[in-house]
């Protein structure tokens, strides 16, 4: 069986690559004849990620699964994933702002957090009316990173049966310091009046 999921991953993992080079050919293509093509290539974007995170998902499920600890500094993380979610989300109308004053580097998993930090905030901005915030605050219980937006909501608290929350929740639990580990909370506490993804690095 184990055989059998490296085979799938693997395969999995060559169609992520594959969906690259499509959106590198859609993007000449834009050069080429001076067109838009954005969305598409966003859609294609997603897709890839919707897939990485499939693989995250089935690393990180495994047997004695570990994490990429590197030392990240926060400011720089919250930028790269400013840079690849603002032009989206203008197109929508959405503002994204962000409020990474952490200066010291933190020891996390910078890919996957990265990754799941951006699917959260490309996830509020489906549903926000006009904005969306990323942040980091250091607090007695560890780094605390919050996506904010001003959407309606949450109706009830999503079960976490979804890849991104089962990925997110793992990854949060594999982080640890000592007797503590990451936790995964999702609420309406948003301060800008809609849902808050909080994600709590000990």
């Amino acid at each position: 069986m184990q055989r059998l999921l490296d085979v799938l991953a693997s395969g999995i993992h060559d169609t992520k690559n594959q969906l690259f080079v499509a959106e590198s050919l859609i993007a000449a293509r834009e050069a080429e004849h001076h067109i838009d093509l954005g969305e598409a290539r966003y859609a294609i974007e997603a897709a890839a990620q919707r897939l990485s995170r499939t693989l995250a998902a089935y690393h990180l499920f495994r047997h004695g699964a570990h994490i990429a600890i590197v030392p990240t500094i926060l400011a720089d993380l919250c930028a790269e994933i400013r840079l690849a979610q603002h032009a989206h989300l203008a197109s929508r109308g959405i503002t994204l702002n962000v409020d990474c004053p952490v200066l010291d580097a933190w020891l996390l998993d910078r890919d996957l957090v990265g990754d799941m930090l951006g699917n959260a905030v490309q996830n509020a901005g489906r549903f926000a009316r006009s904005q969306v915030r990323l942040s980091a605050v250091e607090t007695d219980a560890g780094l605390l990173l919050r996506v904010d937006d001003d959407g309606p909501g949450f109706r009830s608290i999503p079960p976490r049966s979804g890849t991104g929350l089962m990925v997110a929740e793992r990854l949060a639990q594999l982080h640890a310091r000592g007797e503590r580990h990451g936790a995964l909370r999702l609420s309406n506490d948003s301060a800008l009046g809609g849902a808050r993804f909080e994600l709590l690095i000990p």
